[in-house]
């Protein structure tokens, strides 16, 4: 059994910046399903936030302003103390990122360059072209290789075991040697990403099962706000990659198929760089009433920016275009579609990371402190995981300075792996069934008809109807052949319990808040209702099913009022 001071789980921004964040005299290891250089992190393109001032046009911003912003954009449904440490923390984390090396875009002074993005009163996006989530995920990888952390490639943590309210152990199936192993460590950070695959439509990696969250919500860790997901209104038609808000941020169009202009009808202010929820659902309206390209997708028009521009600052998305549609956006205009892109929710935590699990931590989108409330800016996700990843490594450290012996838990985990070999033994003695990834598919759809951008108590209903089909389906699964190393329907498998856990609490918070807020929007309840709903949605999973309460905002110096853009 393998034993460490502190585990953490996702080898990603959050997770390289919490083993970074950790005392250096702790035993660490870092578990990661992929290589962490091919971790999701490393598809955020457009940038990270931080009021550094550098442009003539944002000389008077600052992380007061960054914070009002951050809980404006969330429509008033972060918690204010949190969000204003994320942004408090935001200036030196930039500089620390510069000092190790990150090479971010530069004005002609040498300055960083920041770049303007929805929602945000001043242009405060610092940037490394449109591929500045590969080049902090490359930084921060660097830095940990230096610090002798240990690491675990294609480790996929299958179990927490949590006995009296205090974590005691892991399971993790290692993919390479096709084992299950059993591992110890006195304290747990999770930062494993977001649950983007179990929708249809996804800007996220296929290692987005959303696992993690599902997993902590098994162990009996209460979720957070799970109603709130974001939609990303430019993604690639037909193939659904991320096309950055930077391309608007440098003056990119929406553009209809009667070539207008439409976000004047909706946001004349702000126009293309309204928050992300407020373009999604304007973009879908317009396809909607017709007004769309084959009624599926409207055009992100880039040509006006002329070629050196788009060259220098837009290369990635040149490049994406030209790969995957065979277009080149200097002369022709991209096809876009709204997309699954973010959960604002997760694991409950406060900020400084620690769940109401005694030594588990959680840290990143896997996680909710809750700085985004209901719907994120664009260029603060970055910042969130690097920033409270660093939190949660310095919890977590903290906690063990001094602190908690092992308190026992080896007979649980070795139990646990012996009965996940077991349940693996007797699916593959099974020889007819229900395909997993067929039940994959069937999920996908069912989430993204049911809990997509546009919303009501029917179809919420509905999609916990079939959910229940599916989970009665998933008790017939099977996977085809007996080898265990690197067999991807053992991944699904495994994974697909969590995910069916994180879709119903999904469905049954968004049917439960009766208001429109943010990502979560109520057809039948249009408004947004602070007197009923300013508070979070806690699920906790008991036996005889979700368990759900409320807990009550705590408002700071920005008193709510109406959004307007």
């Amino acid at each position: 059994m393998l034993r460490h001071d502190l585990l953490i789980v996702g080898g990603g921004l959050a997770g390289l910046s919490a083993a970074l964040g950790a005392d250096p005299t702790l035993k660490v290891g870092v578990i990661s399903k992929v290589h962490p250089l091919r971790s999701h992190s490393v598809a955020a393109q457009g940038g990270i936030n931080a009021a550094l001032a550098n442009r003539p046009d944002c000389a008077d911003d600052t992380c007061e302003k960054h914070a009002f912003d951050t809980i404006k954009g969330s429509d008033y449904l972060a918690d204010q103390d949190a969000a204003e440490l994320l942004c408090q923390r935001a200036i030196p984390t930039i500089y620390e990122l510069d000092h190790w090396g990150a090479p971010f875009s530069r004005f002609p002074d040498g300055s960083i360059a920041q770049r303007p993005f929805g929602g945000a009163g001043f242009p405060r996006t610092c940037y490394a072209a449109d591929r500045t989530g590969h080049i902090l995920l490359h930084t921060l990888y660097e830095q940990a290789v230096r610090r002798n952390v240990t690491f675990y490639d294609e480790w996929l943590v299958t179990d927490i075991i949590v006995r009296d309210r205090r974590l005691v152990g892991l399971v993790a199936y290692d993919l390479a040697g096709g084992e299950i192993i059993p591992l110890r460590a006195r304290a747990v950070i999770f930062a494993t990403g977001g649950y983007g695959r179990i929708f249809f439509r996804s800007t996220n990696a296929y290692i987005n099962l959303g696992g993690g969250i599902g997993m902590a919500y098994k162990a009996g860790v209460p979720l957070k706000d799970m109603e709130f997901v974001q939609f990303h209104p430019t993604t690639l038609f037909g193939k659904n990659i991320l096309m950055t808000e930077a391309a608007r941020g440098e003056g990119g169009y929406l553009v209809n198929a009667k070539g207008r202009r439409f976000m004047e009808d909706y946001t004349p202010k702000a126009m293309e760089l309204a928050p992300r929820d407020i373009v999604a659902r304007s973009i879908q309206t317009e396809i909607d009433k017709g007004n769309g390209f084959e009624n599926e997708y409207v055009h992100l028009d880039l040509r006006h920016l002329g070629r050196e521009k788009i060259l220098q600052r837009l290369p990635g998305i040149r490049d994406i275009c030209i790969h995957f549609a065979g277009l080149d956006p200097v002369d022709r205009p991209i096809p876009i579609q709204p997309a699954q892109h973010y959960s604002m929710g997760g694991i409950d935590v406060d900020a400084t990371c620690a769940s109401p699990v005694e030594g588990f931590f959680a840290a990143g989108e896997c996680a909710c402190v809750s700085v985004h409330g209901a719907n994120r800016l664009g260029g603060n996700s970055l910042l969130e995981s690097i920033v409270f990843g660093r939190i949660a490594g310095e919890s977590a450290s903290l906690y063990l300075r001094g602190g908690p012996s092992e308190a026992g838990g080896d007979r649980e985990t070795a139990e646990t792996a012996r009965a996940l070999m077991a349940r693996i033994q007797s699916v593959h003695e099974r020889e007819a069934g229900e395909n997993v990834f067929q039940l994959l598919n069937k999920l996908k759809r069912v989430m993204s008809d049911t809990a997509g951008i546009f919303r009501d108590a029917a179809t919420l209903r509905r999609g916990l109807e079939e959910l229940a089909v599916l989970r009665e389906a998933y008790r017939r699964v099977f996977i085809y052949g007996p080898c265990g190393r690197y067999c991807q329907e053992m991944v699904v498998l495994v994974e697909f319990e969590h995910m069916m856990e994180v879709a119903e609490v999904i469905l049954l918070g968004a049917l439960k808040r009766e208001e429109t807020r943010g990502s979560h929007f109520r057809t039948d309840f249009p408004k947004r209702d602070d007197a009923s709903w300013l508070k979070h949605t806690i699920i906790t999973r008991s036996d005889k099913g979700p368990v759900v309460t409320y807990r009550d905002l705590q408002v700071g110096r920005y008193a709510p009022e109406e959004r307007k853009y």
